[in-house]
Parts: C-alpha cells; structure tokens; sequence
C-alpha cells in the first residue's frame, strides 16, 4: 500500500484525490496546506486523516511514503526539494520546474538523496499512450514525417487568474502548451532545430504560441497553444505508410484510430474505463517504490530535463522572461 501525502489543496490535487479511488494499492494518509482551514477541508471532503497546516509538517508525517506536490509552478522546486530532504518520494506536477536550471537542482537532489522523483506529466501513463508507443514501435506508421498537436483553451481576462498571472508562471506554454512538447518528445524524441513564434497576453504572459521542432531525420513536429480560444485538441502522428489520429483533447484516456494510406482503419483503441487518468501515473509510482526504483522508465528524469531545455529554448525566443514582468 502506498500511503499519499497532497501537499496544496487547489483543483489538480482535487482531481488526483479523486482518481486515487482507482488504485486499489494507495491510500490518502495525510494532505498539506499553507493554513489548517484549508488542509481541515481538504481532509473532510476525501476522508483523510492527518491535516497540515504547513507543507514542513506534510513531508515530516511519518504516514507518508510519497507526496504528491501540485503547488504552483514556481514553488515546484522549493516544496519538492522539501519533500526529498525529507526522504519521501515526490510526484511533481507539470511543468516540472520554471526553467533547466530548477529541473537540474530537483534531479541532484533526488539523485543524492536516493528517493524516487517522477515528473507528473499524467498522460505519458495512459494506457492510450502506452498503445500509441508500441505502435509507432511495430512500424506500421512506417517513417514518421511529422507530428502535429494542439492545446487551446479560452480564459476570461482576469489578471489575477494564475494563467494571465506572471508571479505564478502564468502563459500558455508553461500550463498548456507542455502536452503537445511532451508530445512530441514522445514520438519524435529531442528536436534538433526549434523554431517558435507568439503573442503575448494583456498582463506580458504568452498568450498564443506556436512552435516547429525539426529533426536529423527530416520530422516535424507542428504545435500551437493558446489560453486565447478553444480547441478540440487533436494530436496526429503521420507516417509514410498510415497515420494515427487521436481524438480531441489528444492528452487525456482519449481513443484513437490508425488509418493506411488507402483509408483502411487498421486499428481501433479505446481507452478503459477509469478516472480521469491521474490514477496511471499514481500506480506508476507504486509500482516504482514497491521495485526500489529511483526514476520511472515510463518517464526518466533525462526526457523530464529534454522537455524542459525545450520549453526554455522555446521560452528564449519568444522572449518570454517572468523577471521582466
């Protein structure tokens, strides 16, 4: 039984609280907040029995064995070296860290610390995107030529909203445009030439992004993000035999179809019944303690660091620096 510890208490550690429900090896031992009300509440709407009124009394519990960091962007590295130092096992919320050099300070300490650290990019754990790897895997797509994947949603101008937010990491590419260049690294792996334009918010965030990431091979991977309008958010890998369409909002236990060049449908995937899919990323991690792993080789700290040199080389040229806003 892996014994949880939620450390914030806003809607994403709502979701996975939730999801928890669907590991039938996990419980939730203990939540942390930044005040007693908070974690009180928390606590009664999950049935949780240890409440923290601080994020240092969490990580010392004695109950947890892995905590569950879904604070801000900019305090993933504080709250999760918090964690380590502790000695408990950290799954991190996405993005990861603000920049490379938050992401290298996180990896050294778990890697001196010997605990587990898995970045929570949730839906490189779904059975979906298990599937989607062992197809392009098998070859049926033959040579994959390019990628192309969308995350769009649309947000009220409010300046205080943590998306339109510079102090909480606010912008379309740290919050939403991570699934299609976690995407992309799936599939395509480390781009060699990255090419990225965008318009920025009314508070100087990103607003809408689009990015080309080319490859040695002669790939493209073609993603836009935007907080501006609503997408269905579609993913499709194209091969030079057949091409894999996943359903709109492309990240989550979607279904998808592989289709020949001639229009046959080769295959069919639907996802299994389920949460939301935060619960596969919550057995992962399970699964990882129970095997004293230090990393998931679903998603190793190299590709969580590979991402994330993207993200910042993304973030250089569309001069996107929160220091300045």
């Amino acid at each position: 039984m892996t014994r949880w510890g939620l450390l914030a208490t806003g809607g994403i550690a709502h979701t996975f609280a939730a999801d928890l429900a669907h590991v039938p090896d996990a419980t939730l031992a203990a939540v942390g907040s930044r005040s007693q009300a908070s974690a009180d509440a928390f606590g009664d709407e999950f049935d949780i029995p240890n409440r923290h009124g601080s994020y240092e009394a969490l990580v010392a519990d004695p109950s947890v064995d892995a905590v569950y960091v879904s604070t801000p962007h900019p305090m993933h590295r504080d709250t999760t070296l918090l964690a380590l130092r502790a000695g408990k096992a950290v799954l991190c919320e996405k993005p990861f860290a603000m920049d490379v050099a938050e992401t290298e300070s996180m990896i050294e300490a778990a890697r001196s610390s010997g605990a587990l650290l898995v970045e929570a990019m949730w839906t490189r754990f779904l059975p979906t995107m298990a599937r989607v790897r062992e197809v392009v895997a098998s070859g049926v797509l033959g040579t994959v030529k390019y990628v192309t994947a969308e995350h769009g949603q649309w947000f009220a101008e409010d300046p205080s909203f943590r998306l339109f937010a510079p102090s909480l990491g606010g912008g379309a590419l740290l919050d939403l445009g991570i699934y299609p260049v976690s995407f992309a690294h799936m599939v395509l792996g480390t781009p060699s030439r990255i090419t990225a334009v965008s318009d920025p918010a009314f508070t100087g965030v990103d607003a809408t992004t689009s990015m080309t990431l080319q490859y040695d091979g002669g790939a493209h991977a073609v993603l836009t993000t935007s907080l501006a309008a609503a997408s269905n958010n579609p993913a499709v890998i194209y091969g030079t035999e057949a091409r894999l369409e996943l359903d709109g909002w492309f990240y989550t236990p979607t279904s998808f179809r592989v289709i020949a060049r001639d229009g046959a449908v080769l295959e069919s995937f639907s996802p299994p019944a389920g949460g939301r899919g935060m619960e596969h990323e919550a057995i992962e991690v399970g699964r990882c303690l129970r095997e004293g792993l230090t990393e998931s080789p679903v998603m190793p700290l190299s590709e969580t660091l590979a991402v994330m040199r993207t993200m910042d080389e993304i973030r250089h040229q569309i001069g996107l620096d929160y220091s300045k806003l």
